[in-house]
């Protein structure tokens, strides 16, 4: 699986790029990957249904993901909540090829890693799946990785639930990258507003 090289500005939601400048002024710091328990961005609360949390063993090959979230917008698109689970077995069979080699770049290059995919939901209407995967330390490797995902429509409402088993088409990615570039926090200029509606 092929990833790009890219800036910070390449995430396009506002709010994962606030969560992303949160990691970078922390990496900034020291040029290494944050501790979790540092990373505190501004209103963090409002953000939760969107976030998911994984310990990372990198002793197997490939590493272990293991889900410590429970209750949010993934556990509706996936059908069910995944806390304590390997995201590897969580997963359908036919979207571990498609996702495990996301988690695996972000571990195997210690950044941000972005995605943009489009899926149908059950009515066939297209929503862009945007992840959004940042690595943190606890002195030896990846250890943990808080994930952003943003399930996005520009054409209007969708149906979250069971986004990701609903249908038999395979997402279709349309972005993978990996942030290692201008790793640093800048306050943003005056950016033209871009329309997006988002659901729950």
């Amino acid at each position: 699986m092929k990833f790009e090289s890219a800036n910070p500005s390449v995430v396009k939601a506002i709010k994962q790029r606030d969560l992303l400048n949160t990691w970078l002024r922390l990496y900034a710091r020291a040029q290494s990957m944050p501790r979790l328990v540092e990373y505190q961005p501004a209103r963090l609360e409002d953000e939760l249904q969107d976030l998911v949390f994984y310990t990372v063993d990198t002793v197997p090959e490939p590493p272990r993901l293991t889900i410590q979230s429970d209750g949010t917008r993934m556990s509706s698109a996936y059908g069910h909540t995944g806390k304590g689970r390997f995201l590897d077995e969580y997963l359908p069979a036919r979207l571990v090829p498609i996702v495990m080699p996301v988690y695996y770049q972000c571990i195997k290059r210690a950044l941000p890693v972005y995605t943009i995919a489009h899926i149908d939901d059950t009515c066939g209407r297209i929503v862009a799946y945007e992840r959004l995967l940042r690595p943190f330390s606890e002195g030896d490797g990846v250890t943990h990785i808080v994930a952003s995902l943003k399930t996005i429509s520009e054409d209007g409402g969708f149906e979250i639930k069971n986004l990701m088993r609903g249908n038999d088409s395979l997402p279709k990615p349309k972005l993978r990258v990996v942030i290692d570039r201008d790793l640093f926090h800048s306050a943003p200029g005056r950016i033209a507003a871009r329309e997006l509606i988002e659901f729950s």
